[in-house]
C-alpha cells in the first residue's frame, strides 16, 4: 500500500482489511491531483482562486478583464447594456485551451466601461455556425422578473466603495459542540412571501441566538432556478440568490451573525446543476461535456439534472474555486455538502438500499472521481481555512468518509445521521407507543461508525415537506389548531405530543452524535407543513413561512417546546456532551420502556412508558455522590405536569447495578426524561 497508511486505517476499522488496495487506489489518485495542482498550478491557494481570473476582474484602473472557458465556440463576443447589445463591437481572443479573453479599458479615469448592475451576456458562434447566447459561468449576481420570464439576466456588479459592505466582526472560534440552525431565509417571515436577507438578520438571528444554537445552516443561496426546488436546481454557482436581497445584504447578515458567535455555514450543491441551457451551465459553449459527463452519464434521471465531471481539470478549477469564492467573498464558516451519496456512486444511490457490506462501498459501485473530488475539496478548504467545517450528507454510510484525506479517509468534519429520523417517523407512523422497541431506538442512535463524528437530528428540512409530515404534526395531527392554547383543557393528545416532542429531541440530541441539527421552526413544533409556491397550490406562499406569532403568544403551547429547545442548549453548552466520548448505556428495559445513560459526567433517565410512572426506580451509575436534577421535562415552563421536584437531591449507593459501580433511586413519571448532575 502506497500511502503507509495501513496501520491507521485498521486502527479506526480492522474489518477494512480487505480493501486496502482499494482505499490504496482512491488516494494514489488523490495524491496525483494534488501533486497535478501542485506542480502546474502553484498549488491549492493558486488554483481556488479562479474567480480571480475567471469572470469579470476589475483592476485598478477601472479596466475590466473578462475570461470564459469555452473551447467549442470558434467566435465570442460581451454583449450588454453597455454597449446597446452589439454582436461585434467587444469580441474575445481565444487561447490555446479554449480560454476566451477580452480587456476593456475604462471609459473615463476611474470609470468602468460596464456600469454596476447593468445586464450582459457572451455572444458565440458554433462550428456549426450556430449563434448562442448565455449567462457568463462565473457571473455573481444575477437576477429574475418573473412578470417577464422565469430566465434570469446576468449583472455586473461593481457597486461603488461606499455602497460595499465592510466586515465588521471576526469570525467566532470552531465550536467543540456544533448545535445546528437549519434555515432558509426566503421561508422566514410570517407573512406569505418570500422573505429577505435583511428581515432574517433583524428577525431571526436573534431567536437562533437566544435558543443556544451556535451555528447556522443556510439553504437555497446559491441562485436557482425554481422557488420550489428549495435551493437544489443551481442555475448560477458564485451568484448568491437575489430573491432575498444583494450581496452586501448577505455579508451584513453573515458578519451580524459572527458579532453573536454565531458561525454560519452554506449548504452547498455541487453534486449536480440544474439543466437549464439559457440561464445555466448546461451546454454552455453548445456542447454536452463541457462541464458534465456527456451522454447518460452527465444526466441524474430522477433530479432531472446535469452531473459534473469530477476527473476534468478545469472542472476542479470551477468547483474549488467556488467553495473558496463563498469563504473569501461572504465569510461562509464551511459547508454542508448535499447529495454526497449521488456523487460518491455510479449508481447515484438511485434503486440501490444499501445493507452495510463493504463491497458496496469499495467496489464497481463507486464512482472514484466522485470520491476523489470531495478528499480534494475537503483537503484544499482544511488546507487553507483550518477552522472550516464540512458535513456530509451521505446515506450509505461510507467507511471513513469522516477521516481526514491524507489517512485515506474522504476528510469530512461530520456526516449527517440521516437513520434517526426515519427510525422516529417509522414509529409515530407504524407502531403504538406501547410497541417502542427501546433496543432497537437506542441501537438506531448509537451505530455509527467509531471516531467518525455525526450530526444527529430528529427532524430536518426533509419532514417538514409537504408529503410528510413533522414530529408535531405525526404527534398532534388536527388538534394543533385547536387545542394548543392554554384556554383550552389540556387533551391526552396534545398531553402526549408535548411530552414525546421533548423527550425525543433530548434522546437524539444527548445519545445520537457529535452534533445536533434543528430545521426553523421545529423547535418549537411549527403547525404546518411546508409547501412552496408552485401550479398545484395556485402559486400560494401560505405553507412556504414560519409562523413566528404562534411561538411567541404567551397562551399558546408552543412557547413550552421552544423553550426546552433553549434549555437543551444551554445544558450542552455547560456540559459539552456532544464533544464528550459516546454515552455508556446502562438500561434499556423493555417492559419498563426506560432507558438511562450517561455522558459528559451527567446521568439521563427517560420513561418512555405511556401509562407507568415508577417511584424509588434503581438506576445505576459509575460515579459515586450526590446528584441533583438539571433539567426535567416535565417542568411547568416546558408544559410538563410539576410531578418530579428539581430540587430533589440522590445520594448513591456503592453497590454495582446494571453494569455500573454504583446505583441511586429516582422518581420517573410517565412520558418524562431527566437529567442529573453530580452536585
Amino acid at each position: 500500500m502506497s500511502f503507509n497508511n495501513e496501520k491507521a486505517i485498521l486502527e479506526l476499522d480492522p474489518w477494512l482489511e480487505p480493501f486496502l488496495p482499494a482505499i490504496a487506489h482512491r488516494h494514489q489518485s488523490f495524491t496525483k491531483w494534488k501533486n497535478v495542482i501542485q506542480d502546474h498550478e502553484g498549488g491549492y491557494d493558486s488554483f481556488t482562486k479562479g474567480f480571480l481570473k475567471f469572470g469579470f476582474n476589475v483592476r485598478e484602473d477601472a479596466s475590466i478583464v473578462y475570461r470564459e472557458w469555452a473551447p467549442n465556440a470558434t467566435e465570442a463576443v460581451l454583449i450588454g447594456d453597455f454597449n446597446d447589445w452589439n454582436r461585434t463591437s467587444h469580441p474575445l481572443k481565444k487561447d490555446q485551451y479554449g480560454v476566451w479573453e477580452t480587456t476593456l479599458p475604462p471609459k473615463s479615469p476611474g470609470v468602468c466601461a460596464i456600469p454596476h448592475d447593468s445586464k450582459l451576456k457572451i455572444s458565440m458562434i458554433l462550428p456549426t455556425g450556430e449563434r448562442i447566447e448565455r449567462l457568463p459561468a462565473w457571473i455573481q449576481r444575477v437576477t429574475q422578473d418573473l412578470s417577464v420570464s422565469p430566465l434570469y439576466d446576468a449583472r455586473f456588479w461593481n457597486p461603488p466603495s461606499e455602497s460595499r459592505y465592510v466586515f465588521k466582526n471576526k469570525a467566532p472560534p470552531k465550536p467543540r459542540s456544533v448545535r445546528i440552525y437549519e434555515a432558509h431565509v426566503g421561508i422566514s417571515s410570517t407573512e406569505p412571501k418570500v422573505a429577505t436577507y435583511k428581515e432574517f438578520t433583524a428577525n431571526v438571528l436573534p431567536r437562533i441566538k437566544a435558543l443556544g444554537y451556535n451555528t447556522i445552516q443556510l439553504m437555497a443561496i446559491m441562485e436557482h432556478a425554481y422557488y420550489a426546488s428549495f435551493g437544489y436546481q443551481v442555475t448560477n454557482f458564485f451568484a448568491a440568490s437575489s430573491r432575498y436581497g444583494s450581496p452586501e445584504e448577505l455579508k451584513e447578515l453573515i458578519d451580524t451573525a459572527h458579532g453573536l458567535g454565531l458561525v454560519v455555514l452554506l449548504d452547498v450543491v455541487h453534486s449536480h446543476a440544474c439543466k437549464n441551457v439559457l440561464d445555466g451551465l448546461n451546454l454552455f459553449d453548445g456542447s454536452d461535456h463541457l462541464y458534465f459527463h456527456e451522454g447518460a452519464k452527465g444526466r441524474h434521471e430522477l433530479w432531472d439534472s446535469r452531473l459534473f465531471n469530477y476527473g476534468s481539470h478545469e472542472v476542479l478549477r470551477f468547483l474549488l474555486s467556488n467553495l473558496r469564492f463563498w469563504i473569501d467573498e461572504y465569510q461562509f464558516d464551511g459547508f454542508r455538502f448535499d447529495g454526497v451519496t449521488s456523487m460518491m456512486y455510479v449508481h447515484h444511490g438511485i434503486g440501490t438500499g444499501f445493507s452495510g457490506g463493504y463491497h458496496e462501498y469499495f467496489g464497481g459501485g463507486v464512482d472514484e472521481e466522485g470520491v476523489v473530488y470531495l478528499m480534494l475539496a475537503n483537503d484544499a478548504m482544511h488546507t487553507l481555512f483550518p477552522n472550516i467545517i464540512t458535513i456530509a450528507e451521505d446515506v450509505s454510510g461510507m467507511p471513513l468518509l469522516g477521516i481526514p484525506a491524507n489517512i485515506g479517509g474522504v476528510g469530512f468534519d461530520y456526516r449527517l445521521s440521516m437513520a434517526i429520523p426515519d427510525k422516529w417517523i417509522k414509529l409515530l407512523k407504524h407502531a403504538s407507543d406501547d410497541a417502542w422497541d427501546m433496543g432497537d431506538i437506542v441501537h438506531t442512535l448509537t451505530n455509527r461508525r467509531h471516531l467518525e463524528k455525526s450530526i444527529a437530528y430528529a427532524e430536518s428540512h426533509d419532514q417538514a415537506l409537504v408529503g410528510d409530515k413533522t414530529l408535531a404534526f405525526w404527534l398532534m395531527d388536527k388538534e394543533m389548531y385547536t387545542n394548543m392554547s392554554d384556554l383550552t383543557p389540556m387533551t391526552p393528545v396534545i398531553s402526549r405530543g408535548l411530552a414525546l416532542h421533548k423527550m425525543i429531541r433530548l434522546l437524539v440530541h444527548t445519545l445520537g452524535g457529535e452534533g445536533y441539527l434543528n430545521f426553523e421552526g421545529n423547535e418549537f413544533g411549527h403547525p404546518e407543513w411546508l409547501d412552496f409556491p408552485r401550479e398545484g397550490n395556485g402559486n400560494s406562499y401560505h405553507y412556504a413561512r414560519r409562523q413566528w406569532n404562534v411561538v411567541d403568544d404567551h397562551l399558546l403551547r408552543y412557547r413550552f417546546l421552544n423553550n426546552f429547545d433553549a434549555a437543551m442548549n444551554r445544558l450542552e453548552m455547560e456540559r459539552n456532551w456532544l464533544d464528550s466520548p459516546e454515552a455508556w448505556v446502562s438500561l434499556k428495559h423493555e417492559g419498563d420502556k426506560v432507558v438511562v445513560f450517561e455522558r459528559a459526567g451527567l446521568l439521563f433517565v427517560f420513561n418512555f412508558h405511556p401509562t407507568n410512572s415508577f417511584q424509588d426506580y434503581r438506576v445505576g451509575v459509575d460515579v459515586a455522590g450526590e446528584y441533583k436534577i438539571v433539567l426535567s421535562s416535565d417542568d411547568k415552563q416546558y408544559g410538563g405536569f410539576e410531578n418530579v421536584d428539581v430540587n430533589s437531591k440522590f445520594l448513591t449507593t456503592p453497590l454495582e447495578w446494571n453494569g455500573r459501580k454504583n446505583w441511586l433511586q429516582v422518581y420517573i413519571p410517565s412520558r418524562t426524561s431527566i437529567v442529573l448532575a453530580k452536585v
